[in-house]
């Protein structure tokens, strides 16, 4: 008989993953149990399957949660791309990048010399992303280590799987929010020594993007993140077309604007960089060969006017990038994953493609996993994996109720909620098996 430890439990209900890449398995890359047990144990899940046969397997007092008949438990939402100091200008009016970071961005991001102001700013953020669901996440902090500090502090009491690093910048920005190449690879790496592989905190070297960084800082951002294998890379690449001709103009001996990571040695596994939307096809094969990843970004690229990402070119299938969905909160204009899968659909649809609801819902689990290198550890529903669920309404509002009646597919009830749901989808998320969020 299984023993029963004091922290085991269970769920019961409709249950969907993904067992492989919908880009290319198309439907039989969803696993969808109508009636599924997910138990947990330990913050990890340790049986999941069908009820019928998962249940005797049990322990006979194992608590198991019945879930409602219009309940679907999913993998948690991973967001590859987000800035939790800039949750306080998010919907601030747009401006093309520049202008915004220069009016919005820079401004906010001085006040982070507090930690005070940090750790308040952390708890929101972190508060807001269990509400809509996001259990994983690739942060941006501010220059100052205390912003760092703070978030670590905040994500290592929820228990959160979170990758995070201090912004690497020594020109090109206020003189409040620039280091030295010599300061901030210390600083960083202090903050690897406090952070990296501490609970589930995973530490990023952000180099905030090329403009930001001299040649010098780059070359050290580079000597420091070999210096800590295991640990990420995360930068911003190709989001604008002015942004693209000045880093030309900045680095004219480079061939392009990733080739300038490429020669400061920032590509590779683990390495993820926002936006790409104006990347060249030899950038991107050049992604594909170093296993380098691309967070999209939809919203934030139809805010501040940026572009469209193209994804059917990016995940081309004879040089398939890794990619995963983003927010890029603060000129995301939502840190809802739901509603980020409808934007990223819109984007789709403006280039005259289709995205279907199962391709971007994996995009923000299992493929952001794997665009992250934590498909061994979270995206899926898996024993042996981390026990990260989403438990989601698919009631949620009057309009999307009286939707439902009228749906005849899993597809099409997958699409619903990716266009008409938001954070009062959520009914319910976990965090390494805990309950940590409950819809009131």
């Amino acid at each position: 008989m299984p023993e029963t430890s004091s922290n085991s439990h269970a769920l019961r209900g409709a249950a969907l993953t993904f067992v492989a890449d919908p880009f290319e398995a198309g439907a039989a890359a969803l696993r969808h149990e109508s009636d599924a047990v997910i138990a947990m144990a330990n913050g990890r899940i340790t049986a999941f399957g069908a009820a019928s046969q998962v249940l005797p397997t049990l322990a006979p007092d194992l608590p198991v949660r019945a879930l409602g008949a219009d309940r679907l438990i999913l993998p948690g939402f991973i967001d590859c791309h987000v800035h939790y100091p800039q949750t306080q200008i998010i919907g601030a009016h747009g401006e093309q990048l520049m202008d915004w970071l220069k009016k919005y961005t820079f401004v906010a991001e001085q006040q982070f010399a507090s930690p005070e102001h940090s750790r308040e700013v952390a708890r929101v953020f972190l508060d807001e992303c269990l509400r809509v669901g996001t259990t994983t996440a690739a942060v941006y902090g501010t220059v100052q280590p205390q912003s760092v500090d703070a978030f670590f502090e905040e994500s290592h009491a929820r228990n959160l799987r979170m990758i995070a690093g201090k912004a690497l910048m020594d020109r090109n920005a206020p003189a409040a929010l620039t280091d030295t190449p010599q300061r901030g690879y210390d600083e960083s790496k202090a903050l690897i020594a406090r952070w990296h592989g501490r609970g589930r905190q995973l530490y990023a070297v952000t180099p905030r993007f090329a403009a930001s960084s001299s040649p010098e800082q780059m070359d050290m951002t580079g000597q420091l993140w070999a210096e800590h294998p295991g640990t990420y890379l995360q930068s911003h690449v190709s989001e604008n077309r002015d942004e693209v001709q000045w880093i030309r103009q900045l680095y004219p001996e480079r061939r392009g604007y990733l080739d300038v990571y490429d020669h400061y040695r920032q590509l590779g596994p683990r390495a993820i960089y926002g936006h790409g939307i104006w990347l060249e096809e030899s950038e991107l094969q050049r992604m594909h060969d170093t296993g380098t990843a691309l967070a999209h970004c939809p919203t934030s690229n139809h805010f501040l006017g940026s572009g469209l990402l193209r994804l059917t070119n990016v995940m081309r299938r004879e040089r398939p990038v890794r990619v995963g969905l983003a927010t890029d909160v603060g000129a995301g204009t939502s840190l809802s994953m739901l509603q980020t899968l409808n934007a990223a659909c819109t984007t789709a649809q403006l280039h005259g493609d289709r995205l279907s609801a199962p391709q971007a819902l994996y995009l923000a689990t299992r493929g952001a996993a794997r665009a992250l290198y934590l498909d061994d550890l979270v995206g899926r529903l898996d024993a042996g994996l981390e026990a990260d669920l989403v438990v989601l309404d698919l009631k949620s509002t009057p309009l999307i109720e009286f939707r439902m009646r009228h749906c005849e597919s899993l597809d099409e009830a997958l699409f619903i909620q990716m266009t008409l749901g938001d954070d009062r989808a959520i009914e319910s998320v976990y965090v390494a098996g805990a309950l940590a969020h409950q819809r009131r």
